[in-house]
Parts: structure tokens; sequence; C-alpha cells
């Protein structure tokens, strides 16, 4: 009995003013191409100010430069049509990927019925302040508590069959010209087309991207809830994963309840019962996410994130309400531009 056929994987980079993040994400994918894990590691540069091009060819991986500033829409777009690899594996300019990665997509897709994976950030990010932290934990908590197979995909550290991938057309670089949720939309249409999309959780990486609040909760309305919310909306309604599942959505009623009960407080003393009510049940309704918290940052960190989690399910909740009204109010169907 002959062996099945190892996948060729090119792992796909795209970069812009990521010369100081090489030395950090670039050396583990070289350390697999070395040892023929991976045929072939591609960074694609988005016309960067500073030396990315240059470091990335003198540390050993294939470069590619955009014609135009384009986001990473365009650089995985075009890292695509250079390759004649199997499998593109798209890691993000600051991840560092785990070892092992290779091993897992062979595995994967090893069943002909899969068309893409993706994984999660690890339990170690690098960014120190509490908000960062909980933001890249946040995000390692959907990806490691959702099911294992979804209608969704992740560009940070995922994977494609490059074939599907350009019989798709790949990432939207119209609609999406800015880093937003283009790796969602793509998910939804390979998921339309009947391909089946798995979530790996053991395929890893750590994070480097330092959040501020700031550009957290910028990012959270302006660049995931609105554009998602849209996407959701033109498309057949809410899908039952990650963190827009029934069970989130209950968790963001509490929520919303909670925080109009705060409010009436000081105009209404006596419903500090039913606040008190809201934010225990509220408690016990993430006592999974308190629990993962609190193992990954302490006790402290575990309240911090629990709280600030409610204000978050306020204004994502807030965000879809508004894409809703504009659908069926404003009349503004098909509006899916991220400006």
């Amino acid at each position: 009995m002959t062996e099945p056929r190892l996948l060729k994987i090119c792992v796909v980079m795209p970069a812009y003013k990521a010369e100081h993040l090489l030395p950090k994400v670039l050396p583990p994918l070289l350390q697999m191409q070395a040892a023929g894990e991976v045929d072939e590691v591609l960074v694609v540069d988005d016309q960067s100010p500073d030396g990315t091009r240059a470091l990335a060819e003198k540390m050993g991986a294939r470069v590619l430069v955009t014609p135009v500033n384009g986001g990473p829409g365009a650089a995985r777009n075009l890292a695509a049509q250079n390759t004649d690899a199997d499998i593109l594996w798209f890691v993000d300019s600051d991840v560092i990927a785990w070892p092992g990665g290779a091993a897992l997509l062979q595995e994967a897709f090893a069943d002909p019925s899969v068309h893409a994976v993706f994984g999660s950030y690890d339990t170690t990010p690098e960014g120190k302040p509490w908000y960062s932290r909980y933001k890249n934990l946040m995000h390692r908590y959907y990806h490691q508590h959702t099911g294992q197979e979804v209608t969704t995909w992740w560009a940070g550290c995922g994977a494609i069959r490059a074939d599907v991938f350009r019989d798709v057309g790949g990432f939207d670089v119209t609609t999406y010209k800015v880093p937003s949720i283009e790796d969602i939309e793509l998910g939804d249409r390979i998921a339309r087309a009947g391909g089946r999309i798995l979530v790996l959780p053991r395929l890893q990486g750590k994070h480097l991207k330092v959040w501020t609040l700031r550009n957290g909760i910028f990012t959270d309305i302006f660049r995931r809830a609105l554009p998602w919310s849209r996407l959701m909306i033109n498309r057949g309604g809410l899908v039952n994963e990650l963190n827009v599942s029934r069970s989130e959505r209950i968790k963001a009623v509490i929520a919303g309840l909670l925080l109009l009960s705060l409010l009436a407080l000081p105009f209404d003393g006596e419903i500090l019962w039913l606040t008190l009510l809201l934010l225990g049940l509220a408690a016990w309704l993430n006592r999974d996410l308190i629990a993962f918290m609190k193992d990954n940052g302490g006790p402290v960190f575990a309240v911090k994130a629990f709280l600030y989690h409610q204000v978050y399910y306020v204004y994502s909740s807030a965000a879809y309400a508004w894409c809703l009204f504009e659908y069926h109010v404003l009349g503004r169907k098909g509006r899916l531009h991220v400006p």
C-alpha cells in the first residue's frame, strides 16, 4: 500500500512595516522549510516604507512586492497567483507560528472534503497590559470553545486549498480595502460553495500585537461588528458559532439589561436588587470565560475581563441593531463597504 502524497504547503505572510517583527516571526517558518515540512515561505511586502523587503530576502524568504499598497487581502491574492503549492498557509506578520503546524495541516487536508482550516492564538500573547491580554485571550477563547466545523475562517493562522482559494475568487479587496472581515467573508463564500471549514485547536501562534483601549474599541466596532453584521444580514442572518452563537446572544441581552439597570439606579435605588440579580446571572452565564481568564491571568484580571466583556456585548449588539435599522428602515440593502 502506497503512502499518501504529502501536500505542498506554501506559507504566505503579508507584511507592511514589519521589519521589526520579522526576526521573531520568520525563523520558525524558515526552520520548517529547512526541515522539509513546508515547501516555501513567501513574504509579500505591501509597499512598506521600511526595510521589510530587504530583511525578508536576507533572512531567506522568497519575497514578492505588491504593485501598490492594497492591504493584506491583496497581498495574499498576489501570493496565491505566484505559487504552485497545494495548500496556502496564511500567517500574519505579527504571529509566531507554533512548531508542528505543518503536520496538523497535512493531517487535516488528507481528508479531501476539508477545504480550509484555522487555529487560534496561544495563551501567552506578547502584550502585557490587561486590555491587550484580554483582547488576545478572548480571541483564543472563542476559537477554542467553538465547534469543530464552522462557516467562517480566520487568516491570522489558517490554511486553504489553493485550488479552492482560486475557485472562489480569493479575498474581496474591492469591498474590503482596509483590514477588516475579508477573511470571514472568504470563509462564508467557501461554506456557501459547499466547502468544509474546520477549527484546529492545536494549530496555534503567539500574537505580538499590543492592543490599546482606543484601537481595540475602534476595531471591534468599525472593522468587525459593523461589517460582519452587514454581511450576515445581507446573506441570511446570524450564524450559530463563535461570538455570534445563540448562547452569546443571550449573554448580550443580559449585559444590555444590566447596563440599563445601572443607568436607572441613580433615579430609583430600589432596583438595586435587580442590578445585583442581573450581575449574578451574567457572571453565571460567563462562568467558563471567567475561569479561563483566571487560569491565564489571575482572579483580578478575570474580574476586569468579565466586567469589560459586558461593555463589549453592549456596543457589539448596538452595532448589529444599527445595521438592522439601516437595512430594513433606511433601505441600505447590499451595503458591505468598509470605509
